[in-house]
Parts: C-alpha cells; sequence; structure tokens
C-alpha cells in the first residue's frame, strides 16, 4: 500500500472509532452492570468492614447464615447459608441459645490459599467451624473490630479476647503461630459451640432477639482460616483486606480501589451448584408487598427462575456527583442519584420530568430507615442535664427554633420526611400521626421559654450579653457549613450567639469522646429493621462519656428512660411494645437531649434497560436480583451519543492538505 493511502485509511479508521464510550467493545452485548463508588474502598475484611461504601462490594460476595426476603416490607429474614431460621431456645444451662444448620455440600470459590489445606486444593466445604473462627476474629483484639460491644452479649466472648492478648503478651512464640491456632490455644469462645461440621449453637448471656439480624450482615459470614493466613502482604500475595474469599453469587475478578472493582459470577455458589435445593435465597421470589406487582417487580418471567442474572457487577470510583450523573445521562451508569444542582430540572411536582420520562427513565423515592438530628452534650453545665430545668427549657426553645420545612427546601429539594423521633419510617413504633411538641416551628413560643429559662431576649445574665454555645461539626466543607449556619441563624433569631467549631472528622471524635462540646450533629443509619437500633442510641449504657465509641454522643442518661429501654428491647412487635416505645418518646420530647431533623430520603434514577431493582432502604445484597437489557441498553447508548464528526472531517482534510505536499515531494526526490 502507498504511502498515501497508509495516510488516508488512518484517518478513516480514527473516524470510525470516535467515540467516548468508556467501555470495551466486547461488553455491548454482556450483562454488565456499571455501579459507581464515591470514593475508594478502605477494606473488604468482612470483620472490619462497616460501611455503606465497603457493603456495597462486601454483600454481594460474602453470604451470611441469614439474609432477608427481597421484596417483603416489614424486613423479614429468610434462610440464607443456614437452612431455617432458629428460634430461640433454652440451651442446658437455661440460657437463651440459637442453634443454626449449614447446608452440606456448599464450597467456597476457587483459590489457591485453599493449598494450605492440603495439596492440590483450589476449594473446600463451608463449614460451621469457619463461622466460629469468624466470630473469633471478631474478638480478637488485633482485628479491630468495630461491632465488639454487640457480641460480647455471647457466653465466654470477652474471656476469650483477654486469654488470647493475656497468652500473646506473657508466652515466647505464641503470636507467631498460625491464627487459628492461635486461637484454638486460647480456648476458643465458650458459648460458640460446633455439633458436628454443620451445626453452631450461639448461647448468650442474656436474651438478645436482635442478635438473627447480626446474623444477615457480613461480619458472622464464614470465613476460612487459609485466606486469612495466606493474603498476609508477603511474597507478592494481596492483603486478606483486599482479597475476600467468596461464599456467595459473585467473586472479585479485579481489584483496584482507588479506581475499579469487578465482580464475576461465583461458580461455586451454592445457588449454582445446587439449582436443585430452590434455596429462597437463590431463585427469585413469587410474592412481595402491595403494589409490587405494579412496579413490575413480581414480572412472571422472573418469578421462579434460579439467581443471579448478571454476569457481571463492575464498580468505578467516581468522587464527583455532576461528572457521574452526566455519565448516567449518557447511559454509561445503569442508575444514579439526583445532584442538586439537576433536581427541578429532573423532578417537577415530585415526579419525573416529561423529557426525562421520554427517555425511558423511571424514578424511585425510598425513605431510608435512618434519622438525622443536632445533638446536646448532656454533661455540658450549660445546655446539658446539670443545668436542671434551665437548660431544658434552652433546648427547648432551641427545638423550636428550627424550621426543618424550610431546611429541606433550601437543602435537599425538598426531599425527607421531618422527623418526630428517633424511630423512622418503615421501623416498628413509627407512628405517622405522632407530633412532637417540640418540633414544630414556632419561635414566638421559643422566645418565651427562654424568657422562663433566665436568658431574656436570649441575653445570659451573668455577663449581660447573648448566651455564647459552639457548634462542632466533624466536617470542613464549605457546604457543611452553611447547613449549619442555617441554624446558627435560627437561634439568632432568639439573640443566642452560637458559634461554628470545625474540623476534620478524626479531631471531631476526639472531641466527642473528650466532652469537650456542646452541640452538634450527627446522623445513623439502620444496621439492622428494629426499633432497639435507633433508641439504643439514647440508653445510659451505650454513653460515648462512659464507654469511649459508644454511639450515645448525647451522652444521654435518664434512669426511667432506661428502665423502659431494657424491657422493650427484648420484646417481640405488638401493643406491649409500642406502648413503651410511646412512653420513651414523650420522655424524649421533654428532655430534649436530640433537636432531631429528617428522616433522609433518596430519589433514585433508573435506566429502562435495568430490571427488578426495588430499593431496599438498609444496605443490603440485591445484586443477584437485578437484570438488564444489554442490547436495549447499546441501542440507547447510540442514540444519546451520536460522535459530532465535523471537527474530525475538517482535521482530516487539513491533515490530507498537510500530508499529500510532502508525499509528492518524497516521490519526485526518489525519481
Amino acid at each position: 500500500m502507498s504511502l498515501r493511502r497508509w495516510a488516508l485509511a488512518g484517518l478513516c479508521l480514527a473516524l470510525v472509532h470516535c467515540t467516548n464510550n468508556p467501555y470495551p467493545e466486547s461488553d455491548e452485548g454482556a450483562r454488565v452492570r456499571y455501579q459507581a463508588l464515591s470514593g475508594p474502598i478502605k477494606t473488604l475484611d468482612p470483620a472490619v468492614s462497616y460501611s455503606t461504601l465497603e457493603h456495597a462490594i462486601t454483600a454481594q460476595v460474602y453470604e451470611t447464615l441469614l439474609e432477608y426476603h427481597y421484596l417483603k416490607r416489614p424486613y423479614e429474614l429468610i434462610p440464607g447459608l443456614a437452612l431455617a431460621v432458629p428460634p430461640p431456645r433454652r440451651s442446658p444451662g437455661g440460657r437463651v441459645a440459637y442453634a443454626f444448620e449449614l447446608r452440606p455440600d456448599m464450597r467456597y470459590q476457587q483459590d489457591p490459599c485453599f493449598a494450605l489445606g492440603g495439596e492440590g486444593r483450589t476449594t473446600r466445604e463451608i463449614l460451621a467451624a469457619d463461622v466460629a473462627f469468624e466470630l473469633m476474629r471478631i474478638a480478637d483484639p488485633e482485628v479491630g473490630s468495630p461491632v465488639v460491644t454487640t457480641f460480647t452479649k455471647i457466653v465466654g466472648f470477652s474471656e476469650f479476647a483477654q486469654r488470647l492478648a493475656e497468652r500473646r503478651e506473657s508466652e515466647p512464640g505464641f503470636a507467631d503461630q498460625r491464627i487459628d491456632r492461635q486461637y484454638a490455644l486460647a480456648g476458643g469462645i465458650e458459648g460458640v459451640r460446633l455439633h458436628g461440621d454443620h451445626e453452631l449453637e450461639i448461647v448468650l448471656t442474656e436474651p438478645y432477639p436482635q442478635l438473627l439480624y447480626w446474623f444477615a450482615m457480613p461480619f458472622t459470614a464464614p470465613v476460612p482460616w487459609e485466606a486469612v493466613v495466606f493474603y498476609d502482604g508477603n511474597d507478592g500475595r494481596d492483603f486478606f483486606r483486599e482479597h475476600p474469599i467468596s461464599t456467595g453469587p459473585f467473586e472479585i475478578a479485579e481489584f483496584s480501589k482507588h479506581s475499579r472493582i469487578v465482580l464475576a459470577r461465583n461458580q461455586n455458589w451454592y445457588g449454582v451448584l445446587h439449582p436443585e435445593w430452590r434455596a429462597p435465597g437463590t431463585i427469585y421470589p413469587s410474592e412481595g408487598e402491595v403494589g409490587d406487582a405494579e412496579q413490575g417487580w413480581l414480572d412472571p418471567d422472573y418469578v421462579g427462575r434460579p439467581l443471579p442474572f448478571l454476569d457481571r457487577m463492575e464498580f468505578r470510583v467516581e468522587k464527583e456527583d455532576i461528572p457521574l450523573f452526566n455519565k448516567f445521562l449518557q447511559g454509561y451508569y445503569d442508575a444514579s442519584g439526583i445532584v442538586m444542582e439537576s433536581f427541578d430540572k429532573v423532578v417537577v411536582e415530585g415526579r419525573l420530568s416529561p423529557e426525562m420520562s421520554a427517555r425511558g427513565m423511571r424514578l424511585v423515592k425510598t425513605v431510608e430507615p435512618s434519622v438525622f438530628y443536632i445533638g446536646f452534650n448532656m454533661h455540658d453545665p450549660v445546655v446539658g442535664t446539670p443545668g436542671g430545668v434551665r437548660s431544658r427549657k434552652l433546648r427547648q426553645a432551641m427545638s423550636l427554633a428550627i424550621d426543618v420545612e424550610e431546611y429541606k427546601r433550601i437543602f435537599s429539594n425538598g426531599r425527607g420526611v421531618s422527623a418526630q423521633s428517633p424511630v423512622p419510617p418503615g421501623i416498628y413504633g413509627y407512628d405517622p400521626e405522632y407530633r412532637n411538641p417540640y418540633r414544630s416551628y414556632d419561635p414566638e413560643r421559643a422566645r418565651a421559654l427562654l424568657d422562663e429559662a433566665g436568658y431574656v431576649g436570649g441575653i445570659d445574665p451573668q455577663t449581660g450579653r447573648p448566651l455564647k454555645l459552639s457548634y462542632d461539626i466533624g466536617d470542613t466543607s464549605t457546604r457543611t457549613r452553611l447547613t449549619v449556619q442555617f441554624f446558627v441563624d435560627a437561634w439568632k433569631q432568639l439573640g443566642l450567639d452560637v458559634t461554628i467549631d470545625a474540623t476534620n472528622y478524626n479531631r471531631f471524635r476526639e472531641k466527642v469522646r473528650e466532652g469537650s462540646y456542646q452541640i452538634f450533629q450527627w446522623g445513623w443509619i439502620a444496621d439492622y429493621p428494629d426499633p432497639e437500633n435507633f433508641l439504643f442510641l439514647l440508653w445510659g449504657e451505650m454513653a460515648t462519656a462512659k464507654n469511649p465509641g459508644a454511639p450515645n454522643t448525647a451522652n444521654f442518661s435518664d434512669p426511667r428512660f432506661d428502665e423502659l429501654f431494657l424491657e422493650m428491647k427484648d420484646l417481640p412487635n405488638g401493643p406491649r411494645r409500642r406502648a413503651l416505645i410511646r412512653r420513651m418518646t414523650t420522655i424524649l420530647e421533654r428532655e430534649r437531649p436530640w433537636i432531631e431533623l429528617v428522616h433522609r430520603e433518596s430519589y433514585a434514577l433508573y435506566h429502562e434497560w435495568l430490571r427488578n431493582v426495588k430499593p431496599a432502604g438498609l444496605s443490603l445484597p440485591t445484586g443477584k436480583y437485578v437484570d438488564l437489557e444489554p442490547e436495549l441498553r447499546s441501542e440507547q447508548r447510540l442514540a444519546w451519543n451520536r460522535p459530532i464528526t465535523w471537527p474530525a472531517y475538517a482535521l482530516a482534510i487539513a491533515g490530507v492538505a498537510v500530508v499529500i505536499p510532502g508525499i509528492v515531494t518524497f516521490f519526485r526526490e526518489r525519481q
């Protein structure tokens, strides 16, 4: 071929491949779901990971003994790796126990770590001992699990941790032994009892029905000792925190925590190995809640079919919301939230705009089981319990000064349910008709309460100046300061002088542990769907001042509230439990350790090619239920991303004009 033809061919090839598609052509017909992560993953170690960001990965990889029904609300536990959801029973010592029976012949993904258990091995059976091993890892002080406090209710849990630490410190060579041998030599956890390869009994020091929810979370997923030993970061091997061994429907195929994580089907998942079992968590459900059929979540084409439907799940780190949303509009992500800057163009009067509807998109609104609030440090002499009635009326006045409806309008496009108590919608004990007398906007009543408290017009009688208070936040961003300024300005209208002290999150946490704060802002998203998981945030035993790192950051302690909580937490749902929750709410509305703000509401957009996506509210493993139509996606992408080719053609013509004289000169010189 002549040099001129090579040049023209190269330019034509450039025109043909002019595209902004970030994915390879080989993905066009594949069932690959593309999702975004807001930041890099810190750890995938199930004993340690405790963020929704990481759970997007761990929930798909680590199968648990129990899980949640995909469609039913209120949330319902169903069997996972276990054969059944165990009822509480009495152990021989008279204590409450739960007995799990694992399904036989379930296997881990293929991985070289299993050669530690026998030459040539690439997998092995999932055993009850692997769950016991993971519970010992949670207890292990060197692992640093954030959920240690929860599992201290298991008989001998704390004692095991203490023995382990003492032997590591006092016995030379003990800490150098293989981790499973260390645990065995330390005697194991007394209340975690194995009965053969597939039976596990958990014995508790006290009744705790919420324990079952924790066996539907990756913390308690079975982990093979081989993986923890093998993936130690030595000799070019990964660390275990970046190399999970899958028991679930997907396994890690590629891992680059700062940019891209790819999950592929796990061919050893028990739903694939044993489709004949038709286990509850391995087939698409046939029933849900009212309205699911109309939403397309009970499509007969899917009901009863084996899971998963996807070939792969691909996650890419996208730190900025606007570029992420633009890529979603181009069809390069399958789902997205709505950036504030585009909200009014996407949602009109609570519905999807005609423009977005014409593109086949769907809008799904979900109220999260969460609560966001302003808290007072109840140990502080000015705003807390030591100030007695005066401080209580101050807190009540400050609560009445906050217009949460205006706050939502300005900062979240009106999204969210105004919170009246800690218990959110979807959780037992939530009453949509309940109205907290101190959570309506009433500045006149607020001023009257300030006068009664002795702060007439907001003036501190000791200084003759506006009462000075401090508001601590663990975020120095401009947006967070603006939201906090909204509250500060509201209190300024009462005559109070509240200053903002913004630090980084780590310093903020230190101040909370030290008790050197007055007012702060925080939120909580449910670990599991039970009112205990919200009301324990104000239980005296969970006060941060008493247990550093505990979640009662307001340091609220009320003997009557604590008494009611202890009775409520172990009761089954019913009239008595609901009545106790109402009495606890009455105490909170009067004492005002919190100013409840919102139960967050998410607006999610889905492209029409995505199937079976029902928002869970909780952070649950839903990837195995989702399907998509790759052909429709390809068609839509092509329609939405037609390249503007005239600049390329202009460049080609200019290129030819530049190249041809050189070619002519070249051949003349050759002659």
